[in-house]
Formats: C-alpha cells, structure tokens, sequence
C-alpha cells in the first residue's frame, strides 16, 4: 500500500492550481527571508506573492504563533523564511530549525493535520520519529493497519503521520495507522463505486491459508477460494506467496453490510486444460500419470495439471481390497484412457498392459477366440468366477468361468474348487463386451481330440473301445 502524497507533491498541485506556476524571476534558497503579500486563501494553506510574478505557498500548519493560528486574508501582508525550493515551487514557514513548536502540534492535533517524520529508531513497543527537530514516538499498533512482526523495514523512511496525542511539554504520540485508514477508505469507496461481476483487477496477496488467498485491491480486500486458485489440486502456498501481485477476476461481489464480500479467481484468466483435453490425453493410448488422491471407489490419477482420471477399484484387480493397499499418492503409474466425458469433465482410466510402454496404441482383445488361457482367480460370485488373465490388466482382461461352465458339479462349492489367487486354464469361448471362459468347452475339445486319434488309428489296427482310451487318458 503506498503512502499519502508527500507534503511537497500536495503543494505542487496546489501551487498550479492556483495559477502560480509562472517562470521564475530570481533564485531562492532555504533560509532565505522573505516578504509578500496573501493572494489565495486554501483549505491547507495560503499563497504569498513575492514579487516578479513569483509565488509561495504558506502552509496552515506552520501558520501558528503562541496565540494560535494567523487570521490573514488576502491582501495581508507576510513575513516567514524558505524552508523548500522544489524547481518553480517554494514552500515557506516561521522558523528554520528546532522542530516544531508546540502551537504547531496543537494545531496538528486539534484539526487532525498530516504532517512529514522520519523513522529514526526502533525501540521497545514502537519506533521514534523526527518531526524536523521534535522527537514523536509511534506505537507498533499504530505503524500500520495490519500487524507488523518487524518495524526495523520502516527506518529512516519519511512518511505521514497524524498528532494523536500530547503529553507534557515534550511527549508527543503520533499514528501512521489512521493516516492509512483513511487512504484505504477512501480508495475503498471509490472501487467499490464502480466494481462490477467480471471486472479484472490488480490486487496484492495479503495472507495465504488453506482455504484460500487474500488479495489487497486498493483499499478492500477480497478472497480467492482454494478451488478458484488453479485449475490442479495444488495448496494455495504452491501458488502464490505474500507479496505477490497478481490479476483476477471478480466472480462473486456482496456490498449490502458493513464489510464487503468479494470472491475473487485466479484460474478463471488462465488457459483451461480441458480445452485441448483430446490432444492432451489421447484414448487408446498408453500414458503416464501420477496418483493424486485414493478413494473407497478408486484413485484419481493426474495426467497433466489440471486434468485427472478415474483408475476404478474394480480395474486394479485387488478384489474388495481398498485401493490405498494397492497404490500410494504420488505414485507414477500407466494408464490407458478409455473413455472422456468433456460435459461432465470425467475420464476413465484403466491399467496399461504390463510391459507396454508410454504412447503405445492399445487396442481391443488380442486373444483370439477359442484360445486356451491361463490366469488367476480374483475374486468369486455365486454365479461364477472371475479370473484375470495374464499378460493383461484391469476389467478388459478379466474373463468370466459360469458356474455351468466349471465342471464344478450343480451346488457344488464354487469358493471350495477356485480359491482366490489361484491359477485356472481354460478355453476362451467369448470375446464380446466381456471374456468368458470354460472349463467344460476345454475339456470337450480334449475328448473331441481324442476320439479323432482313436478313430484314425481304428483304421490300421484294432484298438480297444473308445471308453477305455478315455479311461487311460484319465489316468
């Protein structure tokens, strides 16, 4: 937050306010006596003519004798001596060195005027300030509007400062924090006239927390919502610091009560991801991601910022085990990208094929129909079993073994014949939306075989009856 206009500045725009800003006849130099005449009477002061078409200005606050403020008016003469020459602007005053007087402070005091101090030291509950000769003390609390942890950034910085209190002869206690105030008021009123939804602004970040940033705009602050920070699921400390200047948006705003609610957005200016999200995540290809969060249901697994998928527990093939034993945050995993729903922003995610590399196309069922597999039971349903085949991941390499297909007898105890983790080969009858597979369709190609032997040897010599050739083949 920049300070209030310096003394000088004020009296510069006043100065050509007035009409003064003439060429100058002759040079001035601090500590020069002067004499001339009240031309102009302002709020913060008056304009003197000295002569040759050359002006000064006369503050109010060194206006002041034992008596209290001058009475001038125009056309009254003055007497006082140059205390600045700023190119054509001259500024005078009473005296030349020592402070300033203590009329001046009541003054300052009584109309609440601004005055210029420098911080010239750093002591115990605040710091010191020279006030051209007179030693102030302003209070930390007092330093600024928020809180300062260490005071030491405002030495020897001249700054304005308003009389807030007088003790004695020589204590004199001033605060910065009500100069500040009033700026942010005021710059507080004149955005909050014109802000609309939508607007972009330039702001200051104040304070980071979890849920969100504080963004200084001018004299109000507003918020940035976590979720408002960035299209990823990084902390907000990841995006921005204290300090930082940054652009945003105004999405939401609430001026009805007495503090202002302003919801602000960062993202909302920057490219969304999921704009170029095909070219970002091609399907049908292998891809690597980084697991982000694990859920009952699945992991959500990153694949560029501000794009995740869904890996479905039901892919990961740990039967009912929790995800979490499967995989950890953070972890780098292959995937393969099956489906994208831009409208709902959703991605479903399934295991690359092991070996597979990243950008290599996947394409349907390499498995041939009719193919004898082999492969692991993962898990068991009262209607069959569900195995997953090797050299494959996720539910496209999962096949079904129905129970009518099993050679387990009718009510027979499916759990008992193909414990979990165990290793089944069977024929591969179905390449379909699901594998299906079968331990009777195998064993009747088996038989088939055999009687085609038997029936081909039949023809050179004679063998003993096809149950006993089935029967030495049993055993």
């Amino acid at each position: 937050m920049s300070d209030a206009k310096t003394p000088s500045s004020s009296f510069a725009d006043l100065f050509e306010a007035s009409g003064g800003a003439t060429p100058r006849r002759r040079s001035y130099r601090v500590g020069e006596e002067v004499h001339g005449t009240v031309v102009q009477v302002g709020s913060e002061g008056i304009f003197v003519d000295l002569g040759e078409q050359q002006q000064a200005f006369f503050p109010k606050l060194a206006l002041v004798d034992a008596r209290g403020p001058l009475d001038l008016a125009v056309g009254d003469p003055v007497r006082g001596y140059v205390t600045k020459v700023d190119g054509a602007n001259i500024e005078l005053g009473r005296r030349l060195s020592g402070g300033m007087s203590r009329e001046e402070l009541e003054t300052a005091l009584r109309e609440k005027t601004p005055i210029d101090g420098k911080v010239s030291g750093v002591v115990k509950g605040g710091v010191t300030v020279d006030l051209g000769g007179t030693r102030a003390f302003c209070p930390m609390g007092m330093l600024d509007v928020r809180f300062v942890k260490d005071a030491s950034v405002f030495l020897m910085q001249t700054l304005r400062f308003q009389v807030v209190e007088l003790r004695g002869d020589r204590d004199v206690i001033v605060s910065r924090r009500a100069i500040v105030e009033a700026e942010q008021n005021a710059q507080r009123d004149a955005l909050l006239s014109t802000l609309q939804l939508g607007a972009r602004l330039h702001g200051t970040v104040t304070r980071v927390r979890d849920f969100g940033a504080f963004v200084d705009l001018g004299g109000v602050e507003g918020l940035i919502p976590t979720r408002e920070l960035t299209h990823d699921r990084r902390r907000p400390e990841q995006v921005v610091a204290e300090g930082a200047y940054v652009e945003v948006r105004v999405l939401d705003l609430d001026t009805t009560g007495d503090r202002p609610k302003i919801t602000l957005s960062l993202k909302a200016l920057a490219e969304d991801p999921w704009d170029s999200v095909e070219a970002i995540v091609p399907t049908g290809k292998v891809l690597e991601g980084k697991v982000v969060k694990l859920m009952d249901f699945g992991a959500f697994v990153q694949l560029a910022p501000g794009i995740e998928g869904l890996l479905h527990a039901s892919e990961l093939g740990g039967g009912a085990r929790h995800p979490g034993t499967l995989l950890s945050a953070g972890e780098p995993v292959l995937v393969v990208a099956q489906s994208i729903d831009t409208e709902r922003r959703r991605i479903s995610l399934v295991p690359a094929p092991k070996a597979a590399s990243v950008g290599e196309s996947v394409g349907g069922s390499a498995l041939g129909l009719g193919a004898v597999v082999e492969g692991t039971v993962e898990a068991i349903e009262r209607f069959g079993v569900f195995v997953q085949l090797e050299g494959t991941a996720g539910r496209g390499g999962r096949a079904l073994l129905r129970a009518r297909e099993s050679l387990v007898p009718e009510g027979g105890d499916l759990r008992r014949a193909f414990p979990l983790g165990s290793k089944v080969r069977a024929k591969l009858i179905s390449t379909g939306d699901k594998l299906e597979i079968s331990l009777k369709a195998m064993k009747d190609d088996e038989e088939r075989q055999v009687f085609e032997r038997y029936a081909k040897d039949a023809k050179g010599q004679k063998m003993g009856t096809l149950g006993d050739l089935l029967k030495s083949k049993v055993r």
